[in-house]
């Protein structure tokens, strides 16, 4: 459980970073957009005194080249001047293709009303004038510039995420398929020479009770090095008659569980259900289902094995009466690395899950569970074809 923690934690770690990041960089853009909308603010209420002064007779200011300079070198804030009765006298940076639309000054006057407050100019005492004006193009870009920024970053980690995922899945395809060939071919010898051993040893004919429990183990290696085997490679699958298989793999378990254990079938084991099956590796996921169970249950207990046909589909419930799982853990148990035990490697139901959803096409979940009272994992697999209803 450690290995998997580790990795949960380092995975929030980079996602709290990630949001501080976003977070500080809208900060810092919102601040940096406030800063120059009261700049912008400025020039205009600037380019209001030099109206201002242009148009005051006795006004004891007799150069305007720089005032001039303020309104002819303003490219980028619309800006609209407007007398009392809100006839538009003037106006720069807008549209040119539709400036000459009267709708369309009106409909941005009011748009520059609302978004500023409009500068007064004072020309006489029975006369004013007022400037409106609306954010520049550069002052708008820069305020959607941190939403769009975002949305590159989300879309970059999210390509970024899949094909990490990808890769890490194809290195873990080839590393699942590496250790599968080697165990087979580690096994395969040994138990070529067990097999040579018992067969010298029933031409002499030794202790039969002793000769057929060694006949079961050389079996059972037999059968674990076929199921590394087809581990790393895509397994054929026959339709096989599924109850058969689960009563093979209970026959296995109940001689080697504690007597506290009891298994409970609720199918008849004379009916026939076939299932598109590859026999050796789903009997492993019955093996591993189980073997967690028993964990659970410490040594005191009931599994329960039932299976339900619905539609197109069977389902193979596999319960206990342990301590159960949390909510939260639903999903979690089946990933790599996931142990409950102390000294536990956190891959046998990860295995399951890789044999029934990608070699078997099929679902297995956690269908129910409550603390303190057990769990029902369930396996979902597809009829035959010429089943289905």
């Amino acid at each position: 459980m450690s290995i998997y923690l580790k990795r949960q934690q380092w995975k929030l770690g980079l996602f709290i970073l990630a949001v501080i990041i976003a977070f500080s960089s809208l900060l810092f853009t919102d601040n940096l957009v406030k800063r120059l909308a009261g700049e912008e603010r400025k020039k205009m209420e600037l380019w209001a005194e030099a109206t201002r002064e242009i148009a005051d007779i006795d006004s004891e200011v007799t150069d305007f080249t720089f005032y001039l300079k303020v309104i002819q070198y303003n490219e980028t804030v619309p800006v609209i001047v407007a007398n009392q009765e809100g006839v538009i006298l003037d106006h720069r940076n807008l549209n040119p293709s539709r400036i000459g639309n009267p709708d369309y000054l009106k409909r941005q006057l009011l748009l520059m009303e609302k978004k500023n407050e409009p500068i007064e100019v004072e020309f006489f005492e029975d006369e004013r004038l007022y400037i409106y004006y609306n954010d520049s193009s550069i002052l708008v870009w820069l305020a959607y510039y941190p939403y769009v920024q975002l949305i590159v970053i989300v879309v970059f980690l999210l390509i970024a995420y899949y094909a990490f995922s990808t890769s890490r899945k194809a290195e873990q395809n080839q590393v699942w398929l590496g250790m599968s060939k080697e165990t087979a071919h580690q096994l395969g010898t040994p138990t070529s020479s067990l097999m040579a051993w018992f067969e010298l040893m029933k031409e002499k004919e030794q202790d039969r009770v002793m000769l057929e429990e060694l006949e079961k183990d050389i079996k059972r290696l037999e059968k674990i090095t076929e199921r590394f085997s087809k581990i790393g490679s895509k397994p054929a699958l026959n339709n096989e008659n599924i109850i058969e298989v689960i009563d093979n793999a209970l026959e296995y378990l109940r001689v080697r569980t504690p007597k506290g254990i009891t298994f409970e079938k609720e199918y008849s084991s004379s009916d026939s259900v076939k299932v598109p099956l590859n026999i050796p590796l789903f009997d492993w996921v019955i093996e591993n289902v189980c073997k967690n169970a028993l964990d659970a249950m410490e040594g005191k207990g009931k599994i329960t094995i039932s299976l339900k046909t619905r539609d197109s589909s069977i389902y193979l419930d596999i319960s206990d009466t342990g301590k159960g799982i949390p909510r939260g853990r639903f999903r979690t148990i089946f990933k790599p690395g996931f142990s409950t035990r102390r000294n536990g490697w956190g891959l046998g139901l990860s295995l399951s899950k890789r044999i029934v959803e990608e070699y078997h096409g099929g679902r297995i979940f956690v269908h129910q569970s409550a603390l303190n009272e057990g769990t029902t994992i369930r396996i979902g697999l597809k009829k035959p074809a010429d089943q289905s209803d």
